[in-house]
């Protein structure tokens, strides 16, 4: 089953490790067979990599855009995905860490990168509720 992208014009994205952008019009882009595809709006910069979620969506999205060097990125995820694991107590938060890590050890990275997104957002929210409740000053 082909994989169709609707891209925004101007739009980024990785496929195969190549950088690709889209041209000034809406266009749909199928792919045939299995490749390696992130959107702009998926790829993380090491300098955006600054909460312990993004320090688990790192090494994963390295390792989803890097296949064939995939295992130099393993040992960052083991340590960070352990740290985070060890500090948090939401069941589902933590169900989901163990299935990120099935996902890596089926070599199923973007089904891994995917549910590292919620960690993200869930550790999002997490802080914005502490920085709500911090006295303004």
């Amino acid at each position: 089953m082909p994989l169709k992208l609707s891209l925004k014009p101007g739009e980024k994205f990785v496929l195969n490790g190549a950088v690709v952008q889209n041209g000034d019009r809406r266009s749909v882009l199928l792919l045939q067979n299995k490749a390696s595809v992130l959107r702009e709006r998926d790829i993380m910069q090491e300098d955006e990599v600054t909460s312990p979620a993004r320090h688990i969506y790192f090494p994963v999205m390295m390792m989803y855009l890097d296949e064939p060097g995939a295992a130099r990125y393993h040992d960052e995820f083991v340590r960070r995905l352990s740290e985070f694991m060890g500090v948090i107590s939401n069941p589902e938060i933590m169900a989901d860490c163990v299935t990120i890590s099935k996902h890596l050890l089926a070599r199923e990275y973007y089904k891994a990168l995917m549910l590292c997104r919620k960690l993200i957002e869930w550790e999002d929210e997490r802080l914005r509720d502490v920085s709500a409740s911090l006295p303004a000053g």
